[in-house]
C-alpha cells in the first residue's frame, strides 16, 4: 500500500492505543469485522470516507488531522482556491476534496466529491453506509443515483438533496459520465 495509507493507519492505530480502545470497540464503531478493522489498521486495504469520519468521531479529532497529521489551525475564516481542497481519495471511484479542512472546530464537512462513471455499477446494488448527523449533496455537473435505503432517486445537474446520514445511503455517477457534486456533511449535534 501506499506511504500515505500507512502513514493514516499509524495516526489510526496510535489513537486507539492512547484512548485504551480496543480493535474490536474500533471494529463495532466502524461497522467493520475485526478482520477487516485489524487489515485497515495496518495499511493493508484503503480507508473509505466513512470508515475515516467514524473513526475521528470516536478518537474525537479533525478528519483532515488523521488524513494529514496536522491540527487545523484557523478560527474565524479560511480560503480554499479552485482544485486546492484537502484531496481524500477513501473510495474507489471517488475522489474528495475537503474545502475547509485548515478551520479548527467546523460544525460541518464541506467537500467537492468525483464519482467516476461505471457502467458495471449501473445494475449493482448500491453500496450503502451509515455516519451520525446529516448530509446534503448537490449536483453540480452530471448526474448521481443515490439509493437511500429502500427509495432510489435520480439527481442532476442543479438539484439537491438533504438527509439523514445515520440511515442507509449511497450514490453512483449515472447517465453515462462522471458525475461532480458538493457534500456537505453536518455533524450531530452532540459533538
Amino acid at each position: 500500500m501506499s506511504h500515505q495509507i500507512m502513514q493514516v493507519a499509524e495516526r489510526i492505530r496510535g489513537l486507539r492505543q492512547i484512548l485504551g480502545l480496543s480493535v474490536q470497540q474500533m471494529a463495532n464503531v466502524t461497522d467493520t469485522t475485526l478482520e477487516e478493522y485489524e487489515a485497515l489498521e495496518r495499511g493493508e486495504n484503503d480507508f473509505s470516507f466513512t470508515f475515516l469520519f467514524k473513526c475521528a468521531q470516536c478518537f474525537g479529532v479533525d478528519i483532515s488531522e488523521l488524513v494529514t497529521g496536522d491540527v487545523p489551525k484557523l478560527s474565524y475564516y479560511t480560503i480554499v482556491r479552485k482544485g486546492e481542497g484537502m484531496p481524500i481519495r477513501r473510495r474507489a471511484g471517488f475522489d474528495y476534496q475537503h474545502m475547509a479542512y485548515r478551520l479548527k472546530g467546523r460544525p460541518v464537512e464541506p467537500f467537492i466529491v468525483r464519482a467516476k462513471y461505471s457502467q458495471q455499477e449501473q445494475d449493482q446494488p448500491i453500496h450503502l453506509s451509515t455516519h451520525k448527523g446529516y448530509e446534503f449533496d448537490m449536483v453540480l455537473r452530471g448526474s448521481l443515483k443515490m439509493q437511500l435505503e429502500d427509495h432510489q432517486e435520480m439527481l442532476y445537474e442543479g438539484d439537491c438533496v438533504m438527509y439523514d446520514s445515520g440511515r442507509g445511503h449511497g450514490m453512483i455517477a449515472a447517465g453515462g459520465q462522471d458525475c461532480e457534486f458538493l457534500a456537505v456533511v453536518i455533524k450531530d449535534r452532540e459533538e
